[in-house]
This record gives C-alpha cells, sequence and structure tokens, in this order.
C-alpha cells in the first residue's frame, strides 16, 4: 500500500542454523497490483524447495494508510487521550503490515507492541502478556487470514463478564459495558457450541469502540470490535453480539477464500446468529428480527435495482489496476440473499436436526482452511447422498447456479410467519397512523409499553414505508411515543430519522444532526445522507451543515462514500 514503506529485506539464517544473524540483504521492489495495493517483490538468491522454511526480515513503516485509524482526544468518547485502532476487513490490513493480504492464505502470527504510559494494547491473539516498560506481547495459535489481525492502543480498562469474556471499554464506559453484558456471553458461547462445535478461540472479549467506528460489529478472533452503539442500556441489540459470536465458527474458522463469495462468510453467520436467537429467545422473535433484515435487502435492491451486478452471491472481482475494490462491494445481499440460500438448503433437507448435524460437519469438515462456494455445495450434496441423487441442485428456478450467478431477489424466502404474532400488532398500528383522519381511539387502545426493541423497528419500518403520512400525523405520532421520538436506542433512532426525513418534520431535524454526532457508523450514517439528499432543499442544507461539523469524526471512508452522496467529489 503507498502508505506503508519499505526500507529493507533480508533473507535470514535457518533458526539454530550456521550464517549472519544480521542476514543476507534482498532487493525489494514495489511493482502496480491494483488500485487499492501494489505487489511487493523480493528477490531470493536462488529458488527456494517446495516446504522449505524460510525466514524473512522487512524493515517497514506505516500509519497513515486506510487500515489504521488515528483518534484525537474528541473523536473518543472520554474526549482526554487519542486512541488508535486498525481495520482489516476486506484489504485494509496491506497498509498497517507487509502481508498475503488474501482471505485464501491464513497463518498464525506473534507482536510485540510497545505504547505511551497510560495507554493499553490489546490485539485479536490467544494469548496477552504485558511486560515491562509498557510492552504487550501477544500471540495467536490458530491460523487466521490476514483481515482479522487487529491492534487497539487506547486508554482502556476491562472487567469479568464470564468464565471466557471480558469487555474493554474506556473507564468512562466501562461500567456500562459491564452491565449490559454481564453473564450473556458465555449462554450465547454454549449454545453456539451445542449448535456447531467447540469453541476453538480460548477467549470471548468485546472492545467498545469509540463512536466513530464505521461497524457494528468486527469479529477479530478472540476480541470482537464492536460499535457503542450496543450499549443500549436494556441489552436490546444483542444480536449483533450474538452475529460476532457466530463468526467464530462461520468467517473465521470457515473462511471464503476469495471477497467475490463473501455470502459464505455473512451468509452462514446471519443462519447461525438465527439459529441461536431460536434457541435463545424463541422463533416468533427470531422470525421478526429476521423480518427487518429482509426489509434491508428490499430497500436495497429498491436503490440499485434488482439486476445490479452486487446482487448477486458470486460477484466477480477482477484483479488489476481497474478492478472493484472489494471494500466498495459491501452490502445486503451477502447478508440476506446468503441467509436465504442456506436457508433453502436447510428447505431441502427438510428436517432441522439434520441440517444442524450437516452445519457442524461443514465446520469440522473445513477448519482453519479458506473454501469456495463450490466446496461447500459439493460437500452439502456429498453429505446428502439422497438429495444429489435427485438432482436438487438443478431444480427449475432454484438452481444452485442460479442462486449465485443471477442478480436480484432471492428465488426461495424462509417462512417468517411464526413471527406473526409480533408482526400483527404492528402493521395494524401502522395502518392506523397512515389514516387520513386518526382514529384516536383505536390507537390508544394499543399498548405498545411492552414491545420488545424489534417489534418497534417493524412498527417504525412499516410507518417509513407508508410515509409520507398525512399532514400532522407523524407530529402527533412524536408526541403520543416519546419511547420512540426520544429513544436513545441505535436503531430506533435511526428509522425515528428517516421518518422524520420523509415525513418533512422540520421540527426534529436537530434529532438527525444529533444522530450523525453521537456515532459514525456507516450502516446508520449512509442512509440518513442519501435520504437527506434526496429530500428538500431544507435537508440537503442539514446534509450539508451536517457533514461538516461532523466530518473529522468519520472513518475515512465513510467520509469519501458521504461525499459522493453529496456531490463533493469523494470515492470513485
Amino acid at each position: 500500500h503507498p502508505a506503508l514503506s519499505v526500507s529493507h529485506a533480508a533473507l535470514l539464517p535457518p533458526p539454530g542454523g550456521p550464517g549472519d544473524a544480521a542476514g543476507q540483504e534482498l532487493p525489494v521492489e514495489s511493482r502496480p497490483f491494483a488500485s487499492y495495493g501494489s505487489a511487493l517483490h523480493i528477490a531470493l538468491p536462488q529458488a527456494p524447495r517446495a516446504g522449505q522454511l524460510l525466514t524473512l526480515l522487512i524493515d517497514y513503516e506505516a500509519g497513515e494508510g486506510p487500515g489504521v485509524c488515528w483518534l484525537s482526544p474528541e473523536q473518543t468518547a472520554g474526549k482526554q487521550k487519542p486512541y488508535m485502532y486498525t481495520q482489516g476487513q476486506a484489504v485494509l490490513n496491506r497498509s498497517f503490515f507487509p502481508c498475503f493480504d488474501t482471505p485464501s492464505v491464513k497463518f498464525t502470527y506473534s507482536a510485540t507492541v510497545k505504547v505511551p504510559e497510560g495507554f493499553t494494547a490489546v490485539m485479536s491473539a490467544t494469548s496477552w502478556e504485558k511486560q515491562k516498560d509498557n510492552t504487550f506481547v501477544f500471540k495467536m495459535s490458530q491460523p487466521i487470514p490476514s483481515y482479522l489481525i487487529a491492534l487497539v492502543v487506547g486508554d482502556i480498562v476491562s472487567a469479568d463478564v464470564g468464565p471466557r469474556s471480558r469487555v474493554w471499554a474506556e473507564p468512562c464506559l466501562i461500567e456500562a459495558a459491564k452491565k449490559e453484558y454481564d453473564g450473556v456471553i458465555e449462554e450465547f458461547l454454549v449454545v453456539g457450541e451445542k449448535l456447531f462445535g467447540p469453541y476453538v478461540w480460548g477467549r470471548y472479549d468485546i472492545l467498545f469502540m469509540p463512536p466513530s467506528f464505521p461497524f457494528g460489529g468486527m469479529e477479530n478472533p478472540c476480541l470482537t470490535f464492536v460499535t457503542p452503539c450496543l450499549l443500549a442500556g436494556d441489552r436490546s441489540l444483542v444480536d449483533v453480539i450474538i452475529h460476532e459470536i457466530s463468526h467464530s465458527w462461520f468467517g473465521n474458522l470457515v473462511t471464503n477464500a476469495t471477497w467475490g463469495e463473501f455470502w459464505l462468510n455473512e451468509g452462514f453467520t446471519m443462519y447461525a446468529q438465527r439459529r441461536i436467537t431460536t434457541e435463545v429467545y424463541g422463533l416468533p422473535y427470531t422470525c421478526l428480527e429476521a423480518a427487518t433484515g429482509r426489509a434491508l435487502l428490499r430497500q436495497h435492491m429498491d436503490a440499485t435495482g434488482e439486476d445490479h451486478p452486487l446482487n448477486k452471491l458470486r460477484v466477480v472481482i477482477e484483479p488489476g489496476l481497474w478492478g472493484v475494490n472489494p471494500d466498495d462491494t459491501y452490502n445486503e445481499t451477502p447478508y440476506e440473499k446468503g441467509y436465504c440460500f442456506v436457508s433453502y438448503l436447510a428447505h431441502l433437507v427438510g428436517d432441522q436436526s439434520k441440517f444442524d448435524a450437516f452445519l457442524q460437519a461443514y465446520v469440522n469438515q473445513f477448519k482453519f482452511q479458506s473454501i469456495t462456494a463450490d466446496d461447500t455445495l459439493g460437500f452439502f450434496l456429498e453429505y446428502f447422498p439422497e438429495l444429489k441423487e435427485k438432482g436438487v441442485d438443478s431444480i427449475p428456478g432454484f438452481e444452485f447456479d442460479r442462486w449465485l450467478n443471477t442478480p436480484g431477489w432471492p428465488p426461495f424466502l424462509p417462512d417468517l410467519s411464526p413471527g406473526q404474532q409480533l408482526m400483527r400488532p404492528a402493521e395494524e398500528l401502522a395502518e392506523l397512523w397512515a389514516a387520513d383522519g386518526l382514529n384516536m381511539e383505536a390507537i390508544e387502545a394499543v399498548d405498545i409499553t411492552g414491545w420488545r426493541t424489534y417489534q418497534l423497528v417493524y412498527f417504525l419500518d412499516q410507518i417509513l414505508q407508508k410515509s409520507p403520512l398525512p399532514e400532522g400525523n407523524v407530529k402527533k405520532l412524536s408526541k403520543m411515543y416519546p419511547k420512540i421520538s426520544k429513544a436513545q436506542n441505535a436503531e430506533l433512532r435511526l428509522r425515528w430519522c428517516q421518518i422524520v426525513l420523509k415525513n418533512n418534520l422540520e421540527a426534529e431535524y436537530s434529532k438527525v444532526k444529533d444522530f450523525l454526532q453521537s456515532q459514525g457508523k456507516q450502516k446508520y450514517t449512509l442512509p440518513l445522507y442519501r435520504a437527506m439528499w434526496a429530500g428538500s432543499e431544507a435537508t440537503r442544507a442539514l446534509a450539508m451543515e451536517t457533514f461538516s461539523a461532523t466530518a473529522p469524526q468519520l472513518h475515512v471512508n465513510v467520509q469519501n462514500y458521504v461525499k459522493k452522496i453529496l456531490g463533493l467529489g469523494g470515492a470513485e
């Protein structure tokens, strides 16, 4: 990566063998590779034998690249000290250290990190040891792909929340983090192990990132990074944690060999997440959560057009200087269409316990490997020879090839009707609020105090679909449900802001700005800027004003995506 400069490379003698300890200097050259990184060529003195172990020493300097994020004190929760973190997925770690930056290669690693007084370093590693002089030593004993190596340095502290779990956060957030997650993580891990087999990573710790972290979570092994938006105070957003825990099997243990088949990571993880929530919270709740996921897929496909090439499960990422940057292919399709494909495979099997057993066998078969969809589907057909014999891979309209290579809406949707008992009341209430003359008696008869977050989210999704509502309705709705319009929960705030914008409720535009100032998660930030830009003069002005106030606190990728939405010549 241009932000990483290599000054020197040497071939070291084999450990314990003869030869100069400083090694033999090797010529180093950088050659063009892609728009998002170049190829580092190191010439060896002679061709190595197959299987020969080489020890290379590479001296390099890094720090300015997109994979390494430096936060000023005002970008942190505590506002006192700076903070740094790395984000490797998909192809950013090449700006952090020289590596084979492809998910098809796995390796173990160790690191020694010296930090200034008053700071702590943590990494995605199986062991962590503090030595003298503020030096930390890390080892990852299991092979992982490059994108899962991660480092944080900041004013952070930890608290135990389970036998193999602790939470890490800035001191001002640690109490909230402990309260929200005490005891629940172990419960999810135990269910995951029961369903998918042993948890191989030792510890499962969670690090609450500063508000500018652009993702909901990043499944760095042993140490998941998550947005502080998850500190909702009511344990209502734990499904994000369950998602990241599920990556311990799907993604981290069995990994997509290329970013063009990202659904192997995310579709299976969505399926696994929903298997865990079904066991822990029951089927109706899980179907409701899956319905909100389906709504996100619908929104995405409506925005891009169903036949957009990104709406295939197998995305063609051409190598070379003009190829697509894998980071720019991130969207709902691998998650939710991938989930539908895995659900379709389960539907073909027709027996949940048999499909669960298949998932466990699949993880065991491919653990610590990187695989393609052909490997996955080939294994599926071998595991169920009776299905292979029936030719289930080529049922007209549902061909495996069509799932992978044809863009558009999934050919099969899992049955979410068990969620109806939670969805129907939300749909009926939304109908009442969308009416021309409000029937206040009927509205007041509905008690939403007991509704869980996802029921409220589903209700707001319905309101948003029906927006703009008749004049004055949203204002009344806002007044009647402060639980919604004054919510601190990020999922509710996002949807309330979208409703405010769609209905031109100028009196509450400040809430949009406040929400965008409070956090920088990509999935919250971009939809709101799109909505502002698609709206009136007033909402476009709000977008410009908000962006100029918050740009410095956003991740550079998110800044560029927003610039593009606002026509400010950002990322191509």
